[in-house]
């Protein structure tokens, strides 16, 4: 069973989620926090699977409180964050205070369930209409200063090019297409990068791709 942490400063928001969660078999609500100060109390106590965290409240916002769950010792819930297609810095904040995905929350209510279980998993989930957009910014460099591909100490060149597509917002489908192997062979060089380079999931995979220079915003 997977124990979902609701976290929205709208109480009809938090009642709507409870209401599909109790009828999504493997889902259970484990609590239900207004605020980030109340999310990061109850987070500690409750030890749920996901936290489901809006990101504009009042007090501590959903990117602190992020930060403060992710970083708490053992294994922390993941968090997957609400927000709008506007919200960009709040978007960028929040993937770097360690969210395993975000939505918008004008999605349909079963993608954001769908997107729990994808979460609690151990998958990262980023709502498909700003993807690129967003991570292209989180990742931009200076003009003046563009960014040159460095070698990927550890990793073979058959995993560059699976990093490379990861990148790109290719999923393991998509990759197995491109490089002509089978998806479970892309799935096994995903979780062998996921190791090496001791990232927490496929966002920080993203992340790493753009940093290094394998993926430069604008491509696609």
């Amino acid at each position: 069973m997977t124990r979902v942490l609701l976290t929205d400063d709208q109480p009809l928001v938090r009642h709507g989620l409870r209401v599909l969660i109790a009828d999504r078999p493997g889902l259970e609500v484990a609590g239900e926090a207004a605020n980030g100060e109340e999310a990061v109390r109850l987070a500690e106590r409750l030890t749920p699977d996901v936290v489901v965290m809006d990101i504009r409240m009042p007090g501590m916002d959903g990117i602190e409180a992020t930060r403060r769950i992710t970083a708490a010792p053992g294994t922390p819930p993941k968090v997957l964050v609400l927000t709008t297609f506007d919200d960009d810095a709040y978007v960028h904040g929040a993937l770097r205070a360690g969210a395993s995905g975000f939505l918008v929350k004008d999605m349909d209510m079963d993608q954001i369930l769908t997107a729990i279980e994808v979460v609690a998993a151990g998958d990262a989930l980023i709502a498909p209409s700003v993807t690129r957009r967003l991570i292209a910014e989180f990742a931009a460099r200076p003009a003046a200063a563009p960014a040159t591909p460095r070698p990927v100490d550890g990793v073979t060149a058959r995993e560059q090019e699976v990093l490379t597509l990861v990148g790109r917002g290719l999923s393991n489908t998509e990759i197995s297409a491109e490089l002509h192997i089978s998806t479970a062979t892309a799935k096994a060089h995903v979780g062998r990068l996921l190791m090496k380079l001791d990232a927490r999931d496929r966002v920080q995979l993203v992340i790493t791709a753009y940093e290094w220079g394998l993926v430069t915003p604008g491509q696609g």
